[in-house]
């Protein structure tokens, strides 16, 4: 079978490559003619774990262009995951999808043969049945269900483990127009992650539901451990990590994503629950629940900022360790390091910032000063604030003999409860009323 990836980003190419890796003939496009040349030189476009590896040893399946025609043109099913920003309102801006959705119809027109375009793109539910399936079906002058399908298929990924999330889902969601279309699809996947996986077949609203669905509960989730951490912040010997740990014994609770620590950031969870609390409304229902998360989110952020503003007086050099919005990704989209150097800089604090995993150009605008070096921002900081969880950064400190002695002159702030118990430097812990 020959596929077809509309969309080499950050979530697209390693898709390519995944594709690849599993024996189809994967033909993929991008508007961005350095992305193109860049794969087709095999060289991977994005910074992600495990993709170079995939194009070295599958490279030879894949070819890149920078027109949609040579993809449609041979591949039995096109793989649609192009952006779709957030709008003030809440909702997704499908204009990509629609763009791409176009363009291939227009490739269909002329042609018999039965195709699937499967969007992977995170969409609003209604937008699959409504209009991207009438922009398809309006370009192509073909009806969906007969000679031709429509799917939706979104990611179940997190940047930094997208390739092994790809390869090693807990499911496979797939919303179809028709039972052919689904088939298609479900044989696609069952080559890549195999049989055993379960594979979640629903209507295209149900999967459209289900997407932001998922992404609301686990910021739930989230939103209550950071509940948690404020009540045992607040209460005198009280430690929010012990606490988490024993509820999470209970299995209707589990561990994962049941940890206290920063807010949660990144590009799909806050806009996902933002999205669900959008589309809640719009159907006239209660909202309550999904507002909570976001709000105690965005609550716990001024919280956690002021008590590292408690631990550094006024013009007090502060160095922080982390700015992307999760270990192993450069990402810095609703990071919560970058929203505290933020407010930090803006109460005249000296900032200056590390992180592992960012290079010169990823750095966001608001953040001027950064140390290629940890032991230099460990040389000019007074207080350090550990604002990510990357346990390798933090054993650098603590093990390199260097490190731990300028280390252990300077105030810490630690987010993570990764310093080690009873560091007479620790000011303050996250979700401990005492250190």
């Amino acid at each position: 079978m020959k596929v077809s990836v509309l969309g080499l980003g950050k979530l697209g190419c390693p898709l390519a490559a995944v594709l690849a890796s599993k024996g189809f003939e994967v033909a993929g496009f991008d508007r961005n003619e350095t992305v193109v040349a860049s794969l087709n030189e095999g060289q991977a476009p994005v910074n992600e774990p495990g993709l170079q590896e995939l194009i070295n040893a599958y490279g030879k399946r894949l070819k890149a262009y920078a027109g949609i025609e040579p993809c449609i043109a041979d591949s039995d099913i096109s793989f649609v995951i192009v952006p779709t920003p957030s709008l003030p309102s809440g909702w997704f801006d499908n204009s990509y999808v629609l763009d791409v959705v176009e363009k291939i119809g227009r490739c269909l027109a002329n042609t018999s043969r039965y195709h699937v375009v499967n969007i992977v793109s995170t969409v609003m539910p209604g937008s699959a049945n409504g209009e991207i399936r009438e922009c398809l079906e309006r370009a192509s002058g073909r009806k969906v269900g007969t000679d031709l399908g429509l799917t939706y298929n979104p990611e179940f990924i997190a940047l930094g483990s997208v390739v092994h999330d790809m390869l090693h889902p807990d499911m496979i969601l797939l919303g179809e127009s028709d039972p052919k279309a689904g088939d298609v699809l479900e044989s696609v996947y069952s080559t890549v992650v195999g049989k055993a996986v379960p594979k979640a077949r629903l209507s295209l609203v149900d999967a459209e539901i289900t997407k932001i669905a998922v992404n609301t509960y686990v910021t739930t989730k989230i939103s209550f451990t950071s509940m948690l951490a404020s009540v045992c912040e607040k209460t005198p010997g009280a430690d929010a990590l012990k606490v988490a740990a024993a509820v999470g014994l209970d299995t209707r609770i589990g561990r994962k994503y049941f940890r206290p620590g920063a807010p949660f950031g990144g590009p799909c969870f806050p806009r996902d629950a933002i999205a669900f609390s959008a589309f809640a409304k719009n159907s006239g229902s209660l909202t309550d629940l999904a507002d909570a998360t976001t709000s105690v989110n965005r609550s716990r952020i001024d919280e956690i900022s002021a008590a590292v503003a408690r631990s550094a007086s006024i013009g007090a050099r502060v160095g922080v360790v982390g700015l992307s919005y999760k270990p192993g990704t450069h990402v810095t989209e609703e990071s919560f390091g970058v929203q505290l150097v933020e407010r930090l800089l803006a109460n005249a604090y000296a900032v200056a910032t590390w992180d592992r995993t960012m290079r010169p150009g990823d750095y966001p605008a608001s953040i001027a000063t950064t140390r290629s070096e940890l032991e230099d921002l460990l040389d000019t900081c007074d207080v350090l604030v550990v604002a990510l969880n990357d346990n390798e950064a933090i054993e650098t400190v603590l093990v390199h003999p260097s490190y731990r002695a300028r280390a252990a002159a300077i105030k810490v702030v630690d987010l993570w409860s990764v310093w080690p118990t009873g560091s007479h430097n620790v000011v303050w812990r996250l979700g401990a009323n005492r250190v």
